[in-house]
C-alpha cells in the first residue's frame, strides 16, 4: 500500500523524500477518467490511517457525500467530535492526490491564505484517497472576504524562491504539469507550459493552424518581456472561482492548487479566464502590489496555457478560442 502523511517532519523534507523516487520517471502525461466503485472503498484502512497520522483514535459515526471535483468521490467523515474531508478515486490517481497534498502544504505553511491542510494519503483495495482538514463553508461570497483574498494573494505572491519552477511536478486538472527548475522565466514558460501543451495537442490530433501559429508565438515569446522582469512568486496555479470559498468565520479558503513558483501575473490571468472574480478582488490586490502595465497583453499569454490545457482535457470546444488568442498575441508583436 502506498501512503503518506505529514507527521512530525518538516513539510518540505517529507514531501521531497516522498516524491523524489516517483518523479524520476513520469509514466503518463494524461490520466483517463475511470469509474469508481464506491462499494469497495476500504473505510477501515482509511480510518486506521487517519488515527495513525493524527495521533488520535478515530471511528466513523456519520459519512456525508459532498462534491470533490475532477471525477473524485468526496466525503465528510464525522466521528468522536472530529471531522475530515476525504477524496477517493481509482488507484492510478494516487500521484494526483500526493501532489495535491504537497501543493496544499506549500501554501499552508506560509500562513497567509487558508487552505485545508492535508493529513494523509494512500491506496487500498484498488482506490486512492486523500484525507485533509474539513473546513465548513458558507454558501455565498461576501465583499469583505473577496477583498481580503485580493490582499492575501498579493502577500502570498511576495513569498519567493529562485529559480522558477518547483521541486516536483504536479497536475493541472488531470494533465501533467511539469515544473523543472529554470533560471529564466521565458525559457520556463516556453518549454514547460506552452510548448508542453502544444505538443500534447499535436498528439491529440490538433495540428494545422494551431501548431503553425504556436510555433511563431514560441519563437518570439521573449518580446513580451523586453521591459519586464518577473518576480518568482509562490503561485496557486489554478486560481479559478470554483477553487475559492469562504469559511464560516468569513475567511477566504483556496482549494485544488497546482503550485509552482513563477510570474504572479499567471494567477491573476487565470482568475479572469472562466467567469472572473469581482472587481473588489482586483482593486484590493492592486492596492497591495500594483501590476505592471504590460499585464494587459501578457495576461492572454498566460490564459493561453489554460485554454490549451482545457483543449487537451475536454476536446475541440476550446480549439477556436486558443487559435484566436494566439492570433491576438501575434498581432501585438
Amino acid at each position: 500500500m502506498n501512503s503518506g502523511n505529514l507527521g512530525n517532519k518538516p513539510v518540505l523534507q517529507l514531501l521531497q523524500e516522498r516524491f523524489d523516487n516517483f518523479f524520476k520517471v513520469v509514466k503518463s502525461k494524461h490520466l483517463v477518467i475511470t469509474m469508481i466503485d464506491e462499494t469497495t472503498i476500504d473505510w477501515q484502512c482509511i480510518t486506521a490511517h487517519i488515527s495513525k497520522a493524527s495521533g488520535q483514535d478515530f471511528n466513523i459515526q456519520t459519512r456525508y457525500t459532498v462534491t470533490g471535483g475532477y471525477n473524485n468521490l468526496a466525503y465528510r467523515l464525522e466521528g468522536m467530535g472530529l471531522n475530515y474531508f476525504v477524496k477517493v478515486n481509482t488507484r492510478d490517481r494516487f500521484d494526483l492526490f500526493a501532489t495535491e497534498a504537497a501543493s496544499l502544504a506549500e501554501i499552508g505553511q506560509t500562513a497567509v491564505i487558508k487552505v485545508p491542510m492535508p493529513l494523509c494519503w494512500g491506496t487500498s483495495n484498488g482506490h486512492a484517497y486523500l484525507v485533509m482538514e474539513y473546513v465548513a463553508l458558507r454558501s455565498d461570497y461576501t465583499q469583505s472576504a473577496t477583498m481580503l483574498l485580493g490582499q492575501q494573494l498579493a502577500v502570498m505572491h511576495r513569498v519567493s524562491k529562485v529559480p522558477f519552477g518547483w521541486y516536483s511536478h504536479n497536475y493541472i486538472g488531470t494533465n501533467l504539469q511539469v515544473n523543472p527548475l529554470e533560471n529564466d522565466w521565458v525559457t520556463f514558460w516556453r518549454k514547460h507550459r506552452l510548448e508542453f501543451q502544444l505538443s500534447l495537442a499535436q498528439r491529440n490530433g490538433y495540428g494545422g493552424q494551431l501548431q503553425q501559429q504556436g510555433e511563431r508565438l514560441l519563437a518570439d515569446l521573449g518580446l513580451f518581456f523586453s521591459n519586464y522582469q518577473p518576480f518568482s512568486s509562490l503561485l496557486h496555479g489554478d486560481l479559478r472561482l470554483g477553487n475559492y470559498a469562504i469559511d464560516m468565520q468569513g475567511q477566504p479558503v483556496l482549494f485544488d492548487p497546482a503550485v509552482y513558483y513563477g510570474d504572479r501575473e499567471t494567477d491573476l490571468a487565470m482568475t479572469e479566464l472562466f467567469g472572473g472574480f469581482p472587481a473588489d478582488f482586483y482593486a484590493a490586490y492592486q492596492e497591495r502590489w500594483s501590476l505592471d502595465p504590460g499585464y494587459s497583453v501578457r495576461k492572454n499569454l498566460y490564459k493561453l496555457y489554460h485554454l490549451l490545457n482545457h483543449l487537451n482535457l475536454f476536446g475541440g470546444t476550446y480549439l477556436g478560442q486558443a487559435e484566436r488568442m494566439i492570433a491576438s498575441l501575434l498581432s501585438e508583436l
